[in-house]
């Protein structure tokens, strides 16, 4: 998958650090909880999306982008939802003016990517940030 900001991934996750994760699972079995336990002890601050759980790791956890409290800066929204879900998600965080949409493995939703671009976010699309911060640091 390209044509949009997959060059950009080593900028990006130098630059980026506030990550909200979309779909963050509580279940360490989880790709998500992996993913985004990974991403926290390599400096990232890690905001938890998902409107079934109250906290991830002791960091409340929002049941959206846009109901993240303003004073908290979002970065990257990264996405572990089923790709039909991703447009919705644009949708809803475009209020906060994320940097980057960050589509995880498996998640390709072109609409949505292109939602994004048009609202000036470089857009990660099919690849896992864990795999791509490892590959770059290594």
């Amino acid at each position: 998958m390209s044509g949009y900001d997959e060059s950009h991934i080593p900028e990006i996750l130098k630059n980026y650090r506030n990550i909200a994760v979309v779909g963050l699972s509580d279940k360490s079995d989880r790709d998500s909880y992996r993913v985004a336990k990974y991403l926290m002890s390599h400096g990232y601050r890690i905001i938890p999306v998902n409107p079934a759980i109250k906290t991830w790791e002791g960091i409340e956890s929002y049941p959206s982008v846009s109901s993240i409290p303003d004073h908290i800066k979002v970065d990257v929204v990264d996405v572990f939802r089923k790709p039909e879900a991703a447009l919705d998600i644009v949708r809803d965080s475009l209020s906060r003016s994320p940097k980057v949409l960050w589509l995880q493995e498996g998640v390709v939703n072109s609409d949505a990517a292109d939602l994004a671009k048009q609202n000036g976010m470089m857009v990660v699309m099919d690849r896992c940030m864990m795999k791509e911060h490892n590959r770059i640091k290594n």
